[in-house]
């Protein structure tokens, strides 16, 4: 419903444990290891618990994301059943054919045994994953123990990952599980995220769906985190209703008022989902024409919504303009600046190099108006070599979508910036908290050159970080064929092009039987290209592993932020 109002492709807070949305904390990452290393293992137990709705299921399909090649999964959902309905699912999944409803725990276990040792002599490894494992009784438990006893003379031929709720930890602390408990060679749980995570966990389902802007203040924001405890499902669920009722309101973001609406349409006093409140619905008809109206004026001053702290502003020194300069000509009045022309953004020197023009920088973003927010990106977009039509309205990372050219909308500092060498959009706040973007086109030690308001200004990066919390836009680049987010499994002319690119970068030679399939060699390298990198490690290539990835093999058609 609402997602054209805020220029969405899809539905960002869905509660479907979709890998592609899956936001790595500190705390996933671990998770993720840990089970990692389950794959790596001969034998035993991995255990991996968490509170319900922190990303416990996520994790485990990300997992089967990066299976190498030579191990087989075998996968239980429902672990609910008796020990031989447990073994025959086992049997099923790992495609080895039985009795049915007729076959006995030995009749399964023998072609279980069977099965394992001839995958062993293969050169391949198995490993079971059960997911809801505190729904497991004590026998079926017992049996699950039984199934690591089948082994060679040298090594256990099943690895076992249980994943389940502190139940779990609970069920194998007792004293008649301790023969279980002492197998269990990796244990993790899953904490809830913090507050800066919950931040970074909105921002990034937001940016998976195309929005180019954070959609919630920063108030919201602490209000959903002490809300939902830092559980991510519980997080998703209050900012799809947060979102709904903004667009009920016709407001451009979410606030804490609105969050606290939305707690009372979904969450009960105990946390729980709740159907007794009053929904948004009716609200519809009578908000109609505010939404419209409220659309209207988002559209044209999409960069007024938010109200970050306010800044104490800082003094700017630029030089006298040339005379010969021909500016925008949509660009306000300002303080001397150098002037800017297309179809290439250049600094043009002082006349006067020895009599520069003091002028302030708060001074300078109180004349601000919605026109800086186009002026900034069409700078942006002409160092891409692409021209910003005057009719294109925002949201601009959808039309750069249709150049091949993807937003990455996060926080950073500095040093994140020379990291990516990208041009970039910095919003600036102003003292009235008011934000107003602008476009960092060189950045060198710590020289800056910005365009402000359609004019370049030569600043110090202690000038600007008075007025920048850290929020900024770059472009990456998409492979030829359009594929941003690339994975094991994938078969398609764009996997060729990764492989070719990865090699580059880590000056290797992948093989493959088939160039087009993203297999476990090109994984291998994409994981230990994600590491050099600072990276999140999981194998799976979107937007910011495509931006170091282009960086990595010196791409021509990639501006740079150094300049070079």
């Amino acid at each position: 419903m609402y997602l054209e109002y805020f220029n969405l492709t899809e539905q960002p807070f869905s509660i479907t444990p979709d890998p592609r949305f899956l936001y790595m904390s500190a705390r996933h990452r671990e998770a993720l290891a840990h089970l990692l290393y389950g794959l790596g293992e001969g034998g035993g137990f991995v255990q991996l618990t968490g509170e319900v709705g922190t990303g416990k299921t996520t994790i485990c399909r990300c997992l089967l994301e990066q299976v190498p090649d030579n191990v087989d999964v075998a996968v239980v959902l429902n672990p609910k059943v008796t020990a031989q309905e447990l073994l025959a699912t086992v049997c099923d999944e790992l495609g080895i054919k039985h009795p049915g409803d007729d076959a006995s725990i030995k009749t399964l276990i023998d072609l279980l045994n069977r099965h394992l040792l001839d995958a062993h002599a293969r050169g391949r490894r198995t490993v079971l994953i059960i997911d809801e494992a505190q729904n497991l009784s004590a026998d079926v438990l017992e049996q699950v123990r039984l199934l690591t006893n089948l082994e060679t003379s040298t090594q256990k031929l099943l690895q076992i990952i249980l994943i389940g709720q502190p139940e779990l930890r609970e069920q194998l602390s007792r004293e008649d599980m301790r023969q279980l408990s002492q197998r269990i060679t990796a244990r993790y749980h899953l904490e809830p995220i913090s507050r800066e995570e919950a931040d970074a966990y909105i921002r990034h389902r937001l940016q998976i769906c195309g929005s180019s802007r954070n959609l919630f203040t920063q108030r919201a924001v602490e209000r959903i985190h002490k809300l939902s405890e830092g559980i991510p499902r519980l997080i998703n669920v209050l900012c799809d209703r947060a979102l709904l009722g903004t667009y009920v309101e016709g407001k451009g973001v979410v606030d804490r008022k609105i969050v606290n609406k939305a707690s009372g349409e979904v969450l009960s006093v105990d946390g729980q989902d709740s159907s007794r409140r009053r929904p948004w619905m009716p609200l519809l008809a009578g908000t109609l024409v505010v939404t419209m109206l409220a659309a209207a004026a988002y559209y044209y001053q999409p960069w007024q919504h938010l109200a970050p702290p306010v800044t104490v502003p800082a003094e700017v020194d630029t030089a006298q303009t040339s005379e010969s300069a021909a500016p925008e000509p949509e660009a306000p009045a300002t303080s001397e600046p150098i002037g800017v022309t297309e179809p290439e953004v250049a600094v043009k020197p002082a006349p006067e190099a020895d009599a520069p023009v003091a002028v302030s920088l708060g001074e300078l973003l109180q004349q601000a108006d919605s026109t800086w927010y186009r002026k900034a990106w069409k700078a942006l977009f002409v160092r891409w070599q692409v021209v910003l039509p005057p009719a294109v309205k925002p949201d601009f990372c959808k039309f750069g979508r249709e150049y091949g050219l993807h937003c990455i909308v996060k926080q950073g500092d500095w040093d994140t910036l020379r990291s990516f060498d990208r041009p970039a959009i910095l919003t600036l706040i102003r003292e009235d908290g008011d934000r107003v973007p602008v476009f960092l086109q060189r950045m060198e030690d710590t020289n800056l050159e910005l365009v402000i308001g359609g004019d370049v200004y030569r600043l110090q990066v202690e000038q600007v970080g008075s007025y920048w919390y850290g929020e900024y836009v770059v472009l990456t680049q998409a492979p030829p064929g359009g594929r941003l987010f690339l994975k094991a499994g994938d078969r398609d002319p764009d996997v060729a092009w990764l492989r070719e690119q990865i090699g580059i970068a880590q000056d290797v030679k992948i093989p493959a039987k088939d160039d087009l399939l993203f297999d476990y060699q090109l994984q291998k390298q994409v994981l230990a290209f994600q590491r050099t990198h600072g990276l999140i490690p999981d194998g799976i290539v979107g937007k910011n592993t495509m931006l170091h990835l282009n960086t990595a093999v010196n791409r021509k058609d990639v501006p740079r932020l150094n300049g070079k």
